[in-house]
């Protein structure tokens, strides 16, 4: 199925239960296809420590920061703090 834009804004929750449904559906910008809904896939079954702070943790270990966007627990207080002050 294909929609515009509009009517997908109007429909969203029907077209999320197509797209869960296996449905093919494609949102278009103007009759051009923009994007496809597909339904996400869950790699670990339902219930198995999905969102709990290991679970968290684990990833974020495997999926660390490049470098260049490392900052020490300091310098992310003093940037808290700065943007604090800036408010006043």
């Amino acid at each position: 199925m294909q929609v515009n834009i509009l009517e997908a804004k109007n429909r969203l929750s029907a077209l999320i239960k197509a797209a869960q449904a296996g449905e093919d559906v494609v949102i278009a910008n103007r009759g051009t296809p923009a994007v496809r809904l597909v339904r996400a896939e869950i790699s670990a079954a339902p219930g198995a420590g999905l969102g709990n702070a290991r679970s968290i943790l684990d990833w974020v270990e495997g999926h660390a920061l490049p470098r260049y966007a490392r900052r020490s627990a300091q310098e992310i207080d003093a940037a808290v703090e700065a943007e604090r002050r800036a408010w006043d």
